[in-house]
């Protein structure tokens, strides 16, 4: 479906932020689960083994501490993707609602989601149960971004306000939702998957997040962000 679109959401390991929150955890795992932690990621990421067997799996040898999720979610804003917040801000500027859908953990994207000025109730992600000294328990189990097929069952129960909807992401479980957003823009810019970039009905393997802007936006929208300085940058950073 070509724009105009109501509401824009993104991913955010490798869309949004130029990092992966699962890698970056592996700083405070013991040496030794690296590599099978690792493997575990890219054999989910590149859709060879289901998601769900990996995340459980994944989280029990991390077993991240509460004030580690804060560390990330420092790290994924301080590597935000060229061109993310003028997107945003320009997604915004023409009354679009913005938001993420993550498989990743809720406390650092909701991080992301603050430095980029994104409303917190348009953020969806994985919660993490911790004790009252913050050691891990559990993950919530009733949020389906743990599995395949969790970001379709999220895109679905948007509100009507936000439809139709154009995603943007990087990943097999971002693919998924091909056909329930009424566009999928594959991103290439940080980790470029074959199976999203032939696949998808449309893709930008730019670094810089800038091209999205013409997939999701009329001419005539475009035009309207012209007229404001503040996204001449942008605007000629979509046209390299």
């Amino acid at each position: 479906m070509p724009p105009p679109f109501a509401a824009v959401y993104f991913d955010c390991d490798s869309t949004l932020s130029a990092i992966e929150g699962v890698d970056e955890l592996l700083a405070f795992a013991p040496a030794s689960l690296r590599d099978d932690v690792l493997r575990l990621t890219t054999e989910a990421m590149e859709g060879t083994r289901p998601l769900a067997e990996v995340y459980e799996r994944r989280l029990r040898l991390l077993a991240p501490r509460r004030e580690q999720l804060d560390r990330i979610g420092e790290l994924y804003a301080a590597r935000l993707v060229p061109d993310a917040p003028a997107l945003v801000a320009a997604l915004q500027a023409l009354g679009k609602q913005v938001g993420i859908v993550s498989g990743g953990l809720l406390v650092p994207v909701q991080h992301v989601a603050r430095q980029l000025g994104i409303p917190l109730p348009n953020v969806h992600a994985v919660p993490l149960l911790f004790d009252e000294r913050g050691a891990y328990l559990d993950f919530d189990h009733g949020s389906p971004l743990w599995r395949n097929g969790g970001k379709i069952e999220v895109l679905r129960q948007l509100p009507a306000t936000h439809r139709p909807v154009a995603f943007v992401g990087d990943g097999i479980t971002d693919l998924e939702t091909q056909g329930t957003a009424d566009l999928f823009v594959g991103f290439g810019g940080v980790a470029n998957r074959a199976r999203v970039r032939e696949r998808a009905q449309a893709f930008v393997a730019t670094p810089s997040l800038a091209p999205v802007l013409a997939h999701v936006t009329t001419p005539g929208e475009r035009e309207q962000l012209a007229r404001d300085p503040r996204f001449a940058p942008l605007l000629s950073a979509a046209k390299a």
